[in-house]
């Protein structure tokens, strides 16, 4: 049966000369996998445009409750942005946070408060004008709420040096309102994401060392 559902581009795969894979994070389902045809015309290419990393989307898809991939009849943008895609230090934000919630949500149900928390806290993003070089450490840290891992803090000052365990109660502090109040050095907050990224590794099945993360760590200064 067709049915319709708002969906986050998490991942694409090139599967075929005219196919890809595409991971969407949907409202009604949690993380789904379709098969998506993409002949060479001018549909196709916008369909490209469409699946990029974190695209908020509206799509129209047959679920099959049994079947690995599903067929996506049709899709549109639900939210458009208005700089997440054209701003470099956006950019990069949102190729690693792509990365990090594919292996997050890869395997996780529907769950309606987590979908609300990240689509507005893409939307936060993309109409911020200044002041977000603390968003990747904000978001990661309260989506762990969500995954059921928020950090218990004397199990994450174990892992940590003396230096780095001051910093723990500020970040879970942080909210995106208040989180450019927060001062960090680049390497401070290289280090952050770094220990963000060791957590999540431990608590998150077959969640691999993200190849953004080096990329990231350039343009947070």
């Amino acid at each position: 049966m067709i049915e319709r559902t708002r969906g986050i581009v998490l991942h694409t795969l090139k599967y075929a000369d005219a196919k890809v894979i595409a991971t969407l994070f949907t409202e009604k389902h949690g993380a789904v996998s379709f098969m998506v045809r993409m002949p060479r015309t001018r549909h196709s290419a916008l369909q490209s445009v469409l699946l990029s990393p974190l695209s908020l989307l509206e799509v129209d898809i047959d679920y099959q409750e049994s079947a690995q991939l599903q067929r996506m009849v049709d899709i549109r943008i639900d939210e458009p942005y208005q700089s997440l895609p054209y701003h470099p230090m956006k950019q990069t934000i949102a190729l690693f946070l792509g990365e990090f919630l594919y292996y997050c949500l890869r395997e996780e149900d529907t769950n309606l408060d987590l979908y609300a928390y990240l689509t507005n806290s893409l939307l936060w993003l993309d109409a911020r004008q200044e002041g977000y070089a603390n968003f990747p450490l904000t978001f990661l840290i309260r989506l762990s709420r969500f995954l059921g891992i928020w950090p218990n803090t004397e199990e994450a000052q174990r892992m940590l040096s003396v230096e780095e365990q001051s910093f723990v109660p500020l970040m879970m502090r942080m909210d995106f309102a208040t989180m450019h109040l927060f001062r960090f050095s680049r390497d401070q907050r290289a280090r952050m994401l770094q220990v963000l990224n060791d957590y999540y590794r431990l608590h998150v099945p077959h969640f691999p060392e993200l190849r953004s993360m080096a990329i990231l760590r350039e343009v947070l200064s």
